[in-house]
């Protein structure tokens, strides 16, 4: 008999894992998966640390986390200054100095102000859609190069169709940092987010290529309590029905050039490009290997974001009213089942962060131990 079967190998269940473990507990993580680290998996293609699941960039405004992740890797100086292509008009993210400039050629942050100002002025009253929630941000022009096409791609739906609170707000800087994410730490881990994960694991027993779900009744025999970090609808056979998510397809190359795009992102801003954005995963490490040697090569994912259907990987929980109603019922269910932890992006129908996530299983690990 173990303590705890933690289902699923993601920053979620690693985490629980090895706090549990560290306390003298028995534990025993499986996934379905033949790898550990769940969508933040990474694997060295060409000297290159792949992003399998899509990019993902470690930021926190949040001590805590950031000490403890860095007990488990080294991170990098990384920081995401993503690109916005509209038509081949290149401008800088997120909104700031550049952007306004080459917008309208303004060069003050009192004119670019004035400007957002004047065009905000289209919405008057509550914003009743995604629409004009935008516009009362930024203004009609940014809005219809930089957010209306990006967004209608990445929900598949029209911006006057989506719910105003998806943007509750924009990041509008009058300055020219063009830093994305405004937080105290970032960073990629050196050597790829599996070995981070790895490390969290280190010690601990690890079943691959397991599908609890298939078996549930053996596997909870084992345990006394079950962490699952898989989908919530799923765990009950979906039997109030569908929670729905977004997915999202990838496109890979290897090129046998040293430069694709010259950035780690690129967002595709235009309706008429299929997809969302192109990743070039060697510059989330500076284009060079663990040696400081440049790489000859490189790789690129094409994302393009779809609808999800059973047997797609969920991404995003479509959070709207309907999906939430549907959520609470489950976690009705789920409050009921007292053998059983529910956890993470899938198990909460959250979308989390990567720092929310860890923050989230530290919590729930001191709660259960106490």
């Amino acid at each position: 008999m173990y303590d705890y079967l933690v289902v699923g190998s993601g920053l979620f269940g690693a985490v629980f894992a090895r706090q549990a473990t560290d306390a003298g507990k028995t534990v025993l993580v499986i996934d379905k998966r033949p790898n550990v680290a769940g969508n933040v998996y990474t694997e060295k293609v060409e000297g290159i640390n792949f992003h399998k699941y899509g990019a993902h960039i470690f930021h926190t405004n949040n001590t805590e986390v950031w000490n403890y992740v860095n007990r488990f890797a080294t991170f990098n100086r990384f920081t995401n200054s993503p690109v916005a292509n509209y038509k081949g008009e290149l401008y800088s993210m997120p909104f700031n100095m550049y952007t306004f400039n080459k917008m309208w050629g303004v060069v003050t942050p009192e004119e670019a102000a004035a400007k957002i100002e004047e065009q905000k002025k289209e919405i008057t009253g509550e914003p009743r859609n995604l629409e004009e929630q935008a516009i009362s941000l930024v203004g009609r022009d940014i809005y219809e190069k930089l957010v209306k096409g990006y967004t209608e791609k990445q929900w598949g739906r029209d911006c006057k169709e989506l719910p105003a609170f998806i943007i509750k707000r924009l990041p509008v800087r009058l300055t020219f940092d063009n830093n994305y994410f405004n937080a105290l730490y970032q960073g990629i881990p050196i050597g790829g987010y599996t070995k981070l994960v790895e490390n969290l694991l280190d010690g601990i027993e690890v079943q691959l290529n397991v599908d609890y779900l298939v078996d549930r009744a053996k596997w909870d025999a084992i345990a006394e309590k079950v962490v699952y970090t898989g989908a919530i609808d799923a765990f009950f056979n979906y039997s109030l029905g569908n929670l729905e998510y977004r997915s999202v397809r990838f496109e890979n190359e290897v090129l046998d050039i040293p430069n694709f795009q010259g950035n780690a992102a690129v967002n595709y801003t235009d309706r008429e490009t299929p997809w969302t954005r192109i990743i070039e995963h060697k510059w989330f490490e500076f284009g060079k290997d663990e040696n400081g040697n440049d790489l000859p090569k490189t790789i690129i994912s094409r994302e393009y974001s779809s609808e999800w259907k059973p047997g797609d990987e969920p991404y995003y929980p479509v959070n709207d009213e309907k999906n939430g109603a549907l959520y609470k019922e489950y976690r009705a269910l789920a409050d009921q089942e007292g053998k059983v932890i529910f956890g993470g992006r899938l198990g909460e129908y959250k979308y989390y962060d990567m720092d929310a996530v860890i923050a989230s299983a530290l919590e729930c690990v001191k709660r259960e131990l106490r």
